[in-house]
């Protein structure tokens, strides 16, 4: 199996930046999507149901299961063989822990937005747009973190 990690390791790092970059795309948008959704309702005073609060619903449900949700996994399955190849990581350094933490953050996120997103299908979200803005705060300090941990290497 080593032989195997080491032999692919270039195509196992590129699918994995792939699979970073897709992910960080949809954790950055989804939570985008949620202001406008709070905020588009309310400013037009649009009901719960209404076409607009669907069309919302639609693309945040698509949005988490189609791109996001498989770009995690992805992003999880690669980033874990690249850690099983041999000579990758230096586990007596600093940086893979907190890569790691940031890491075990994100998927953190990616939860708190999916909880988010069936709230707000139900009409249960006590959240405001300002709320949400600033939760979407959490993945540019836990990417700043990571990518700064895999570069630096401290």
């Amino acid at each position: 199996m080593t032989d195997f990690l080491s032999n692919w390791y270039p195509w196992i790092k590129a699918f994995h930046v792939i699979a970073i970059i897709t992910w960080m795309a949809g954790i950055f948008y989804l939570p985008r999507l949620f202001v406008y959704h709070v905020e588009g309702l309310k400013k037009q005073g649009v009901p719960r149901g209404s076409d607009m609060d669907l069309l919302f619903q639609h693309q945040e449900r698509l949005l988490l299961r189609a791109i996001m949700n498989p770009s995690m996994i992805a992003a999880w399955v690669f980033g874990l063989m690249l850690v099983a190849t041999p000579g990758i990581v230096d586990w007596s350094s600093i940086w893979p822990w907190t890569k790691a933490l940031a890491v075990l953050g994100m998927t953190w996120f990616h939860m708190w937005c999916a909880k988010e997103r069936k709230a707000l299908a139900a009409g249960t979200s006590t959240k405001t747009g300002r709320q949400y803005r600033m939760m979407n705060e959490v993945p540019t300090i836990l990417m700043l973190v990571i990518v700064i941990s895999v570069f630096v290497k401290f």
